[in-house]
């Protein structure tokens, strides 16, 4: 179940031009109608189906932004669905949502084809702010040249410059500004970037993060006048050309 009531979450990008559609796969009702009623207050169209079955047919028969899936289903288990679909090419990104909070289960899901990982119980703030970050990088998926205010990154030649100086990064730190540019405007969670720069879950209050951040910092902000990363104190950071 969700840890408290869902609540909208902070708005700190430009509003969606047009509502997102989610399809959530979920057996339990009492969760079901929880992230039905918070995601459809957040403007998103929702789409619940409570077995595996159902939600088989219906991401194959209907085109979805994104998949919030639930693993222990009735009918079908959600790590065979996953599996089913991205074998047969489907990419739609997919959040799974499941009880399952073992570090081999974590692997276990994304290895099948999940794009990130929350477990139950969770905040309803952080499922909004890991949605945000899956259906920005999927929309930026073709993007070969990120670019923020002055700040420019080539994924292809993994090449970053700054007012056009060029700025040479290690690959963690190319890896966590990839991360932090593909979701400008959305706060990242310390667990989220651990996730997905360091690849598994770690103590949210271990300082490995911080240390990679102060790092990426001095060679990106402080010799130049506008800074590009904020931190949201109790929270986790945030890349923006204004402070929030």
């Amino acid at each position: 179940m969700l840890a408290g009531p869902p609540r909208p979450a902070v708005r700190l990008g430009r509003a969606r031009p047009t509502r997102m559609k989610i399809l959530v796969v979920e057996d339990e009702q009492k969760v079901a109608d929880a992230l039905r009623e918070g995601l459809e207050a957040e403007k998103y169209e929702v789409i619940v189906e409570r077995t595996g079955e159902a939600a088989f047919f219906r991401v194959n028969t209907e085109t979805f932004d994104a998949v919030l899936l639930d693993l222990g289903l009735p009918g079908r288990d959600g790590l065979e669905i996953l599996r089913a679909v991205r074998a047969r090419g489907l990419k739609t990104p997919v959040l799974v949502l499941t009880a399952r909070d073992s570090l081999q289960d974590r692997v276990t899901g994304l290895d099948s084809g999940a794009d990130d990982y929350l477990v139950k119980p969770f905040a309803f703030a952080e499922l909004t702010a890991r949605i945000r970050a899956l259906l920005r990088r999927h929309s930026d998926l073709g993007e070969t040249v990120v670019q923020i205010g002055d700040l420019k990154m080539d994924l292809a030649t993994r090449t970053v410059a700054r007012s056009g100086k060029r700025i040479n990064l290690t690959p963690k730190e190319f890896s966590l500004l990839e991360y932090l540019v593909r979701n400008r405007g959305n706060v990242l969670t310390r667990t989220m970037i651990a996730e997905h720069v360091w690849g598994y879950h770690f103590d949210s209050f271990s300082n490995v993060i911080d240390v990679c951040i102060r790092s990426l910092r001095a060679k990106i902000d402080d010799a130049f006048q506008t800074k590009l990363i904020h931190t949201i104190r109790g929270v986790g950071y945030l890349l923006s050309e204004e402070a929030p």
